[in-house]
């Protein structure tokens, strides 16, 4: 029997009768990080890692939910369900699931990289994987956070020596965080979109140290605005809540930077390739780490990484889902 397979409303275990990040609801939900193409309302019962609480309930409300430690079991219907760090965002998780000896791993989204705001990476021994391809081509390779955060600062402290501010669209949830994460505070003051703050605040809940930053609602009339930088989701582009920072530079922050002609299709002035999932040499290390002889491939370049798998005597199969849309999460009243 396979542990997992794909159903009309998601990735589901048989002999357990749950399923992984459903689209569709259904009674029990076992969710892998807070990013709304994996974590969804609807569903009767939900069960994750406990770091994820404070996001989930933050996105989804009042839901009925039940929480482990990572590296914490549970045994429903006689499969054993355990969390494991996917450093992918604040909570995220791969789901170890095991019957009768079988070990499977569905990785959900994840990142090998630490990058200071999440639980880094750890490879789970499984027979079978199943691994996201969201960045599956060989030209996806980042820089290290170190490199990046020197980029952006870089570019932050040229632009408040001309006087003008600088502004970095990305997405609210996970980005946004890791962006902070690395600015030099003392270049000047950093002001956020509702939506990003929202998501702040529960990561320094969570212990995650992020600098000092500034709603437009605390903004007053001598804050140095042409030294700011100023974090938006990519919404915020081209609407009226722009209009409050006068002459600006701006920027988005995504592994599509990578592309040729991605900055300009986005309209703005600089591209930082900063992502949240594993670039193609992470997701080899990560597939490699599992010593897994089957693995299941998801949303992004999946043929390609199926005919990878398959050329290294692995047994590369694909998964259908609903994943690989990740939203920017703005609400009308979070500005």
């Amino acid at each position: 029997m396979d542990l997992i397979v794909a159903r009309p409303e998601g990735l589901y275990c048989p002999p357990g009768d749950f399923y992984i990040d459903p689209w569709r609801p259904v009674d029990r939900a076992v969710i892998t990080h807070g990013h709304s193409d994996h974590a969804r309302v609807g569903h009767q019962h939900y069960l994750a890692v406990d770091q994820s609480r404070g996001v989930l309930d933050a996105r989804l409300g009042n839901i009925r939910l039940e929480t482990l430690a990572y590296g914490e079991s549970r045994i429903h219907n006689d499969v054993s369900i355990s969390f494991h760090p996917a450093g992918h965002v604040l909570g995220s998780a791969q789901v170890r699931v095991a019957y009768r000896g079988e070990v499977w791993v569905a990785s959900g989204d994840y990142k090998v990289e630490d990058d200071g705001t999440c639980t880094p990476f750890e490879p789970v021994p499984c027979h079978t994987f199943i691994t996201e391809s969201t960045f599956g081509l060989p030209i996806y390779r980042w820089d290290p956070p170190t490199v990046l955060n020197a980029d952006i600062n870089a570019w932050w402290r040229a632009n408040a020596a001309e006087g003008r501010t600088s502004i970095v669209f990305c997405y609210a949830f996970g980005k946004a965080q890791r962006l902070l994460h690395g600015l030099e505070a003392d270049i000047g003051p950093i002001v956020v979109h509702g939506a990003v703050e929202r998501l702040n605040a529960v990561y320094r809940e969570a212990g995650v140290t992020l600098p000092p930053t500034l709603r437009v609602s605390d903004l007053s009339a001598d804050t140095p605005l042409n030294r700011a930088l100023v974090v938006a989701p990519p919404s915020a582009q081209g609407t009226p809540w722009m209009r409050r920072f006068g002459d600006y530079v701006d920027s988005f922050a995504s592994g599509w930077m990578r592309l040729r002609g991605a900055r300009r299709r986005r309209g703005v002035d600089r591209g930082f390739v900063m992502s949240d999932h594993a670039d193609w040499p992470g997701l080899m290390r990560a597939i490699a780490g599992t010593g897994a002889q089957q693995v299941y491939v998801t949303h992004g370049s999946v043929a390609t990484l199926v005919r990878w798998l398959d050329e290294q005597g692995l047994d590369g199969r694909a998964f259908k889902t609903e994943y690989g849309n990740e939203e920017d999460d703005t609400e009308a009243d979070a500005a």
